[in-house]
């Protein structure tokens, strides 16, 4: 078989497999169509890789879990943050986990839990930590706000909750690297939440 009948033969196969009790369906026609967005065409090697990506991690695009975004010349595999906490969850060695803000009040800096903060006080970061069964210390996150925000959007009206997301997701990641090691939120990539749910190619 020639190289371009194997790639065609790739793009045209059906992958099946099974998330929780859903089972998912994907074709390289149903991503480039409903889950890829973007201002640039993915490629088909791109689409193949991401389709395989999904059954792999057992991730659903049709529940927002994953989406296949393309602004520049690489495409990215970006994931919701709610599909790490899930695949953290699955983990019987999963423990809880507390997140919240970091903020500059007067001469202090604060911990906050969660992302309440007052009016007063400058948000400068996030911090979270994630209790694994067998380890003697939390796995603990702590972020700069300027290194993420991109000043618009969804980082312009809630940073406190986008910064506290980002902080989570990447002390999820470092808790269980073989389990969501390599997948990256759309909050730490800088890509705003409405170019991902409201662009079409």
């Amino acid at each position: 078989m020639s190289e371009k009948n194997s790639a065609v033969t790739l793009l045209e196969k059906e992958i099946v497999y099974t998330v929780g009790e859903e089972e998912v369906r994907l074709t390289a026609n149903i991503v480039k169509t409903f889950i890829a967005r973007g201002n640039k065409t993915v490629t088909d090697k791109e689409l193949v890789i991401f389709m395989n990506l999904c059954k792999y991690r057992k991730l659903n695009p049709f529940l927002n879990e994953a989406y296949l975004v393309k602004f520049g010349n690489d495409a990215q595999m970006v994931v919701g943050k709610e599909a790490l906490m899930r695949k953290a969850e699955e983990s019987p060695r999963y423990k809880g986990h507390k997140a919240g803000i970091i903020v500059a009040r007067e001469k202090e800096i604060l911990e906050l839990e969660g992302c309440f903060k007052l009016q007063t006080d400058v948000l400068v970061g996030g911090w979270a930590e994630v209790f694994v069964d067998g380890k003697d210390y939390p796995i603990v996150a702590k972020v700069a706000l300027v290194e993420y925000t991109t000043g618009q959007s969804t980082w312009k009206s809630m940073p406190s909750t986008m910064i506290r997301k980002v902080a989570l997701v990447q002390a999820l990641r470092e808790s269980f690297p073989s389990e969501i090691g390599a997948l990256y939120a759309k909050e730490e990539l800088g890509i705003d939440e409405d170019k991902i749910i409201n662009i079409k190619q």
